[in-house]
């Protein structure tokens, strides 16, 4: 009983962080999984057949709230379903370790663009609203799904930093297409995994109990990702795809990093982070006194 609250609690954490940056449910649910013994495969099954109940809770609040673009959750959502059966069937057994290396600095390089860009030019401008063309969207949706489903977690990595660095669409439309789109992903990869491996290693009451914290989590992470100044969420979520990486390649055979370094490197990543989110808190702050400040010159003086 005492795993089940805990996975449940996992659940609700993993909904409420996923649903306010576009990431890190997959990852963080899978890795609570490994912790326990679970298989890779059997981890990334159990999270995708909770995250179909979570990501259809999270997509319906993002559209409750006005977060979500259709036109890029069906253009990216379509083929990263085609890409999350495939990785589901085809290589659920193959190990991704050689590849996550190589992966994590490619999305090292962007969590530092992002990072740096809303942090110290804030919302993009000049091609903000226009759309998102299907060229882009088809491979990103492809990539991102075969990987969300064999690493167990990627498909918010993948695409939300891509999709901002694109600097066509607003993070918070951003987060919500990306979440209403996982959940074609989940219900593919989740067909995938038990075409593969039908219910061998699946435990149905941990499905159940990050269901259950994940549907908690989702209408709450839809209505905070709407309130956060797109400034400050655009440089939390770059924060968040830098430290997911670094950790990553602390670990990895890439480095070869000794153990007692992932502790110092932690801490100045973490300060950095907070600089930059404390910069980002104060230059929307002066931006929005510069725009009420503006507006109260343009209204008619009373006579």
């Amino acid at each position: 009983m005492r795993t089940l609250i805990l996975l449940a609690l996992a659940g609700l954490g993993a909904q409420l962080v996923d649903g306010s940056l576009g990431m890190a449910y997959g990852v963080t649910s899978t890795t609570l999984l490994l912790a326990l013994g679970t298989n890779p495969a059997a981890a990334s099954a159990t999270v995708h057949l909770a995250e179909i109940g979570t990501t259809l809770m999270s997509g319906a609040s993002h559209w409750r709230f006005g977060n979500v673009d259709w036109k890029v959750v069906v253009r990216i959502g379509v083929p990263g379903a085609v890409g999350s059966f495939l990785g589901a069937t085809v290589l659920s057994r193959l190990s991704t370790e050689a590849a996550a290396p190589v992966m994590s600095l490619i999305l090292l390089g962007l969590g530092v663009y992002v990072m740096s860009r809303f942090t110290f030019k804030g919302l993009p401008e000049g091609r903000l609203g226009k759309p998102l063309r299907r060229r882009f969207l088809t491979p990103l949706g492809l990539v991102a799904g075969f990987l969300d489903a064999t690493g167990g977690g990627g498909w918010g990595p993948v695409g939300t930093p891509a999709l901002l660095a694109g600097g066509r669409l607003e993070p918070r439309k951003v987060i919500g297409s990306v979440d209403t789109s996982e959940f074609l992903v989940a219900v593919a990869a989740s067909l995938g995994f038990l075409f593969s491996l039908g219910s061998q290693g699946l435990n149905r009451s941990w499905v159940l109990a990050f269901l259950a914290g994940g549907l908690i989590a989702a209408p709450v992470a839809a209505w905070l990702v709407r309130l956060v100044p797109p400034r400050v969420l655009g440089s939390a979520v770059g924060g968040i795809i830098v430290v997911t990486n670094v950790r990553t390649l602390l670990s990895s055979d890439l480095l070869g990093a000794p153990g007692a370094l992932a502790v110092p490197v932690y801490a100045l990543l973490s300060v950095v982070w907070a600089a930059a989110l404390g910069y980002a808190v104060r230059a929307h702050r002066k931006e929005r006194a510069a725009r009420a400040g503006r507006a109260g010159e343009r209204e008619p003086v009373a006579v």
